[in-house]
């Protein structure tokens, strides 16, 4: 694995799909977001997300992502997506996410995520619950 993943404790690994090139013949720019939420998935998997939102209704919901693309991959290609917590708040936490091509063995993009603890039943943010809590700051200090 490239050493830029080091520090990264979500780390995936995802095939170039020849459908994701655009007419200019690299990755089109919204497949880097699916490769972020792939990896904050695994993320939000690691928190056993789909168990507490099934128990209290309370889970994530992205407030807002921004992505800096750095090299255009293409296909054939294989790339490993991070992702690490970066912040932590009362109600949200910052992810920071990275691709990195494995044929090129360099950065291709990066961008961070603020996601937001939310209560689905109630319909408004609420507090990170605890159960949430620990694992996400102990993400943050692998870091």
């Amino acid at each position: 694995m490239h050493e830029t993943l080091a520090g990264y404790p979500v780390v995936i690994e995802l095939p170039v799909q020849w459908g994701d090139m655009d007419a200019l013949r690299h990755v089109n720019n919204t497949v880097y977001l699916r490769y972020f939420e792939s990896a904050r998935i695994a993320l939000f998997n690691q928190l056993d997300y789909q168990r507490v939102m099934h128990d209290t209704g309370v889970g994530p919901i992205l407030h807002s992502i921004s992505c800096r693309f750095k090299f255009p991959l293409t296909y054939p290609d294989t790339v490993w997506v991070g992702v690490r917590v970066t912040e932590i708040a009362e109600d949200r936490f910052t992810v920071h996410h990275i691709v990195v091509s494995q044929r090129h063995g360099r950065l291709a993009a990066e961008g961070d995520g603020i996601i937001v603890t939310y209560d689905y039943r109630a319909h408004h943010k609420t507090p990170i619950p605890d159960v949430w809590r620990q694992p996400i700051e102990a993400m943050a200090k692998q870091t």
